[in-house]
């Protein structure tokens, strides 16, 4: 069984690096003319800059790619996990304190190799790119307590988790699917107020008649929002964005300081708009009722292989491994087996995409701002506007932008033929 999985995991892990090479290939083949949507917004100069800072992002993702796919090979395949189980089973006593320091170990771990890439990603690639405004004291707060935050909430997971497994051995797939659900949903309701502010300031959108112009497309929509906030996301990257945070009553908005700077009011109604049709059109419980149902299917699968003493020889490895290796284990054939899921999730998320285009189009009555709007975030943020079609089929959770825009400019062309119609009528 080892040969076999070692053979789907190399095959995979070719065919994604296949997909990222004919990616590349596409855009140096097509990724000299600026195209027609664009044209004003972009020019050669930055239409190269986009290519190239594609070409240097992709490059990085590779070779940090290789990177983590060698050291998986070592420890899963190559058999360093036993070697490491039984370190772990050593320095402590207990199936939730070996699961906690097990998981806390390895974590740390991969964060530290991979701080390389990381570093050159921030301080080489994207302020080369004129993106980066983080300082080096900057990145290590945020490196410190990013690490803090994620420590305490992975020991509570896993302590839960591990505590769950014990106390109710023949149903416990059942219970840690429940509490896994409240604990996701709890930390929708908290990070707002309590994670988001320790990274980033946020304050009352400052600039003058965009609040109101925000707030009354949001009751148009039928939508009530606690409050509209800018984030000064400026003092990190340049890249501008903004988003929806919290769920029910504490939801909010999140514009960034860099966005507001960059686009006119109407564009940023048009991009909330966009945003509001995902929750008007009910994706985001959609998405949240998926997710469960997949996560309730995947804690019983995990039950009962967990369970199966032949579960660590799938790999050649002792059936003596410790459970928070089997689950190491079971992650791993986990993520080759939803691997054929990854394009259809994909496809799902650009339909939804597509019909939170549509409904702030209709919200709005405007299109041309949002296609404005994409446009600007497409040329601020140096953005690949030449994907390979096969390739943003696996990995675009939405439409190409230069697809986006198109339509939205097609659906502002037939409402103007209607008013005119209107006018001779």
């Amino acid at each position: 069984m080892k040969p076999t999985l070692f053979l789907l995991f190399v095959t995979l892990t070719a065919f994604s690096y296949w997909l990222r090479h004919i990616n590349l290939r596409h855009l140096r083949q097509y990724g000299t003319k600026v195209p027609k949507e664009f044209a004003g917004a972009i020019d050669e100069e930055k239409l190269l800059s986009s290519s190239a800072y594609t070409v240097d992002s992709s490059r990085l993702g590779l070779w940090e790619s290789l990177f983590d796919n060698a050291l998986l090979v070592l420890f899963l395949f190559g058999g360093l996990i036993v070697i490491y189980d039984r370190w772990v089973g050593g320095l402590c006593s207990g199936p939730v304190l070996n699961g906690i320091l097990f998981f806390l170990l390895l974590t740390w771990c991969q964060t530290l190799l991979g701080m390389p890439f990381d570093l050159y990603g921030t301080f080489v690639i994207e302020a080369r790119y004129g993106f980066n405004t983080m300082t080096p004291r900057l990145w290590v707060l945020d490196f410190l307590k990013s690490q803090l935050i994620g420590a305490v909430l992975l020991a509570v997971l896993i302590a839960a988790v591990f505590s769950l497994i014990g106390w109710s051995q023949s149903h416990w797939w059942l219970w840690v699917w429940s509490f896994l659900a409240l604990f996701s949903l709890f930390m929708m309701f908290i990070s707002p107020y309590v994670i988001e502010p320790l990274f980033n300031k946020f304050e009352p959108v400052t600039e003058e008649g965009l609040e109101d112009e925000i707030r009354a497309m949001m009751e148009k929509a039928g939508l009530k929002v606690g409050r509209v906030m800018q984030m000064d996301a400026s003092r990190r990257s340049r890249h501008s964005n903004a988003y929806f945070t919290g769920i029910g009553r504490v939801k909010r908005i999140v514009l960034f300081d860099t966005l507001i700077r960059q686009m006119t009011h109407g564009e940023i109604v048009a991009v909330l708009a966009h945003e509001i049709g995902h929750w008007k059109r009910g994706h985001i419980w959609k998405r949240l009722l998926e997710a469960e149902v997949m996560a309730l299917a995947g804690a019983w699968i995990s039950f009962r292989l967990l369970g199966w003493e032949g579960l660590p020889g799938v790999l050649g490895l002792p059936a003596d491994l410790s459970l928070p290796g089997r689950v190491v284990v079971l992650g791993l054939i986990g993520s080759l087996v939803m691997f054929p899921l990854g394009p259809l999730s994909a496809w799902r998320s650009r339909c939804q995409e597509r019909e939170a285009d549509r409904f702030a189009a209709e919200l709005t009555g405007r299109p041309q701002d949002l296609a404005s709007a994409l446009v600007k975030l497409s040329a601020e943020n140096l953005s690949n506007l030449f994907p390979h079609p096969f390739y943003a089929a696996f990995h675009y959770s939405h439409p190409p932008v230069v697809e986006r825009v198109r339509t939205l400019n097609e659906w502002a062309s037939s409402l103007k033929s209607g008013e005119a119609r209107k006018l001779e009528a």
